[in-house]
């Protein structure tokens, strides 16, 4: 049975911020486990610490799904550069540490990225990105697209998909979920459609 554990950015989100909340009442309406827990550090999100937890702690494994947002979705590609998941959904996502001294500490960016074990570890990655974020230049979630060849959104209007630009219903990312359990899985469309 597959999991979907929410992986919410750093500077103290929660996973009962923005669109999570709507996100977790449409996949559980279908009948799916989803895990909206309270990750230690909110502030940096280091590695050192949620890399851990997703693991230990909220179980990650083959049968997960991580859906993150900004510094979640780096944890994401973390974990799956060294643990098997099932997939993931990456919104607002980058790979640099952009300049900013906040993600330097992070941990996540003090080594290469190893994009073909980040691919193989799972079977599809969805990329959610938007022209206008104010945080992260579009070149950023573009070159992840280009090293990932994953399934890519980009957007026009939806900053950094939370924050000033608050969005509270997510259906294209629901509906990237259940189109890749359907995909991946073979479960009845009828049971997962929106």
């Amino acid at each position: 049975m597959v999991k979907i554990i929410f992986v919410p950015g750093n500077g103290g989100c929660t996973t009962q911020d923005n669109w999570f909340p709507s996100v977790q009442r449409d996949l559980e309406s279908r009948g799916l486990e989803v895990i909206a827990a309270t990750f230690p550090d909110p502030e940096l999100a280091r590695e050192s610490f949620w890399v851990p937890f997703l693991i230990d702690e909220l179980k990650a494994d083959e049968q997960t799904i991580l859906v993150g947002h900004s510094s979640g979705a780096i944890a994401a590609l973390r974990l799956a550069e060294q643990h098997t998941i099932f997939g993931s959904v990456l919104v607002g996502a980058y790979y640099t540490d952009l300049g900013m001294e906040s993600e330097q500490q992070s941990g996540y960016f003090s080594r290469p990225w190893d994009w073909k074990r980040i691919r193989e570890n799972q079977q599809w990655i969805a990329l959610f990105a938007s022209e206008d974020d104010p945080w992260i230049p579009i070149e950023e979630p573009r070159a992840m697209h280009a090293q990932l060849n994953c399934e890519y959104h980009e957007f026009k209007n939806q900053g950094h998909f939370g924050g000033d630009y608050v969005k509270l219903d997510f259906p294209e990312l629901t509906l990237a979920i259940l189109n890749n359990i359907q995909v991946h899985t073979g479960a009845q469309k009828s049971a997962l459609s929106l």
